[in-house]
């Protein structure tokens, strides 16, 4: 218990987690901080490529043995933690089908600013893990939405889900996989994998120098956001508040057993954890609003942004990599 509290607090005193709460404070006293929407765009696009070539360049460094059986883990889990969540959801009647199929599918989705600040509390503390974790972000993105729609396609049934056709089937799809997440990071992760330790020599001052301070003004903005959402916490019910505190340590049990099925080191553990137990707020939002626009985006938005990121911020990183220590002295 002492090596988690000493964890917790050196997460919440490092200077990523504190610009966070500094918008978090912002936003809670109405102040008129704002990032404006184009820088905050730019530096989300530039922690993906930066995080994307660091994992590409971690397997070029590997020998890439487990990519396969790790890619297939993360389509599995992506495409079945939305069915616990939906399970959960319904079991305690706190939303009706639609809802809860739209808020399950970004609760088996991935949050790639909470991934990217796990990474960044790893190396803070010299804790090394698997480039292929990054593939494995980018794999668990999008599954998940399939999860979702179908769930939602149950519960609506034929005769009153509104027919689509095939073009705006394929658009959906298009949508999806064309996402610029996924595009970004995939396309970050081949460039890093393809040049190496010598190409990435020739990007260091971008990619490695100035990253801690962009995820500074990235979590500063995030703490904005997210506090802002929270002001909906009052619509959710203690119900709905409860689960997205309980979804986290739920669905990153789940991903610890994955990880030690694979053999994963204590790194790469925690990361598998973190990545099964944070919760979409960018691809699945834009995915439900415009496959399933009977679902309300106050309610999934505010559940995954407002409750479940800080969360995972604050208490789950450190919880998931203490143990993941655990398990790997564990027999």
């Amino acid at each position: 218990m002492s090596e988690l509290l000493a964890l917790a607090g050196a997460n919440l005193l490092s200077p990523m987690v504190l610009c966070f709460v500094l918008g978090a404070v912002a936003a809670a006293i109405r102040s008129d901080l704002e990032i404006p929407e184009a820088i905050a765009k730019g530096l989300a696009i530039y922690l993906m490529l930066a995080i994307g070539m660091k994992g590409g360049l971690a397997m070029a460094k590997s020998d890439g043995a487990n990519v396969l059986p790790s890619i297939a883990m993360a389509l599995a889990l992506s495409f079945a933690l939305p069915l616990l969540a939906y399970a959960i959801l319904r079991g305690i009647r706190a939303l009706g089908s639609v809802d809860a199929a739209a808020v399950a599918a970004h609760y088996g989705s991935v949050s790639i600013v909470t991934f990217v600040t796990a990474v960044e509390f790893l190396n803070g503390r010299g804790v090394a893990f698997d480039g292929v974790l990054v593939a494995m972000m980018a794999a668990m993105e999008t599954p998940a939405i399939v999860t979702g729609l179908l769930l939602a396609r149950r519960a609506l049934g034929p005769g009153t889900q509104p027919q689509r056709s095939r073009a705006r089937q394929s658009h959906l799809l298009r949508e999806v996989l064309a996402n610029g997440s996924i595009v970004v990071l995939v396309g970050g992760f081949a460039i890093g994998w393809a040049v190496g330790p010598s190409g990435m020599e020739k990007v260091k001052p971008f990619i490695f120098d100035i990253y801690n301070g962009m995820l500074c003004l990235f979590l500063l903005d995030m703490g904005l956001v997210a506090m802002r959402q929270m002001r909906s916490v009052d619509d959710l019910g203690l119900r709905l508040v409860g689960f997205g505190l309980v979804m986290p340590p739920l669905n990153a049990a789940i991903g610890f057993a994955a990880a030690r099925a694979l053999g994963f080191d204590v790194g790469s553990t925690a990361l598998l954890a973190t990545l099964c137990a944070s919760a979409s707020y960018i691809a699945v939002p834009a995915a439900m609003r415009l496959a399933l626009p009977q679902a309300r985006p106050a309610i999934y938005v505010t559940l995954s942004l407002g409750v479940t990121f800080p969360f995972n911020v604050a208490i789950g990183i450190p919880l998931y990599l203490s143990i993941a220590q655990w398990l790997a002295r564990s027999p």
